[in-house]
């Protein structure tokens, strides 16, 4: 199971195990608080393309696009992040963005669905 989760929310038993898929780490936020697991920074967006973005929920649709494209160069990322999930039971991605519809971890558990 692949879920989502701003790395701001509270962490939970059942996030199973929790990593950072943001090439930046979140302002303003402490490694302890996080309990993140591991902070795989390499599945993000290029910066270019994180940059473009902006979090413009307007973007979304052209980010939507090159990053599904981005992603092709990173299958070795989220083969990994399979394995964790059977590993683990729970993979949680987490992200900084405000928006929990319009991030790449959306993207992410979406490549992850397909593969």
């Amino acid at each position: 199971m692949v879920r989502i989760k701003r790395v701001y929310d509270e962490p939970k038993k059942d996030d199973g195990f929790r990593v950072l898929v943001d090439r930046l780490w979140p302002r303003g936020m402490k490694k302890e608080a996080a309990k993140i697991d591991l902070w795989m920074k390499d599945v993000a967006p290029s910066d270019a393309l994180r940059k473009s973005f902006h979090h413009d929920a307007m973007k979304w649709p052209t980010f939507e696009k090159k990053y599904q494209a981005e992603l092709k160069d990173k299958k070795q990322h989220l083969t990994e992040l399979k394995k964790l999930e059977k590993e683990h039971g729970t993979l949680t991605l987490l992200f900084g963005a405000r928006d929990p519809e319009h991030n790449q971890a959306v993207i992410i558990a979406q490549a992850l669905k397909k593969d």
